[in-house]
């Protein structure tokens, strides 16, 4: 009896032994679980705000950017700003026959930029050939007569514009002549005006639009020109649209 008593009370000592090693075990695992599931939504809310944030920050400074440049284009633009522009259709040199000018393309972008309005130059009688040789041959004896081909249309008042965007193709390395047309007629109502002046061109450039400008109205201020490619304004207007806009910015556009 004494050796059962005694063997009784060993096993129930060794029963207590186990149930304490469980208890310690599952309150670790318990612990290292609470452990990771507080650490991973610190983690998450970390790297939502550091992604989310700054793109919040520019959408908003973007598009108050927007609404500032509009308002600003607006009150420049308008009827303070004029395009007057000569431009021809039919075959072209690289780019085939259009249907659309070149010049008058680059001259709708300033329009679309700017808010300006537009005075398109026609002659009074169009005998411009439709190809592209009979063109440059009417273009060069009309230059080399000195010829000034009269205008079709009345030119709007331009008393209300401080600013006139003028515009042409190359021919031959100066303003087609019925440009000088427009200048020698307009001179008065032209002088204190700011002229700026773009060209068209199949690799000649501004072609010194800017100083036969000046020449031509020297009672007028006559600002940096640009020069489109005939080709680039055809196939490639986005670019160029780009461009012409980036130019518009030193006139505060």
């Amino acid at each position: 009896m004494k050796r059962l008593a005694i063997l009784f009370s060993a096993l129930l000592f060794m029963f207590a032994l186990g149930g304490c090693g469980v208890t310690d075990s599952a309150t670790s695992k318990s612990e290292q679980v609470v452990k990771e599931d507080t650490e991973q939504p610190e983690s998450t809310d970390t790297i939502e705000s550091e992604a989310g944030q700054p793109v919040n920050t520019v959408d908003e400074s973007k598009s108050n950017d927007v609404a500032d440049n509009s308002d600003e284009e607006m009150t420049k633009g308008g009827s303070n700003a004029l395009v007057v522009y000569f431009s021809r259709t039919g075959e072209q040199y690289g780019v085939g026959v259009i249907d659309k000018g070149n010049t008058a393309i680059v001259a709708d972008m300033i329009v679309d930029l700017t808010g300006a309005d537009s005075y398109e130059v026609l002659p009074e009688e169009d005998y411009y050939p439709y190809t592209y040789e009979g063109l440059t041959d009417i273009a060069k004896q009309e230059q080399n007569d000195n010829a000034r081909p009269a205008i079709r249309d009345a030119v709007p008042d331009l008393s209300g514009y401080d600013t006139i965007f003028v515009g042409a193709p190359v021919w031959w390395g100066d303003w087609p002549m019925i440009m000088y047309t427009f200048f020698e007629e307009n001179a008065d109502a032209l002088a204190g005006k700011t002229l700026i002046p773009f060209s068209t061109h199949a690799g000649s450039g501004l072609s010194g639009f800017d100083s036969k400008l000046s020449k031509a109205l020297p009672d007028s201020t006559v600002g940096t020109g640009l020069a489109i490619e005939g080709t680039d304004a055809q196939n490639d207007q986005t670019a160029v649209k780009e461009k012409v806009s980036g130019w518009l910015t030193e006139f505060g556009y």
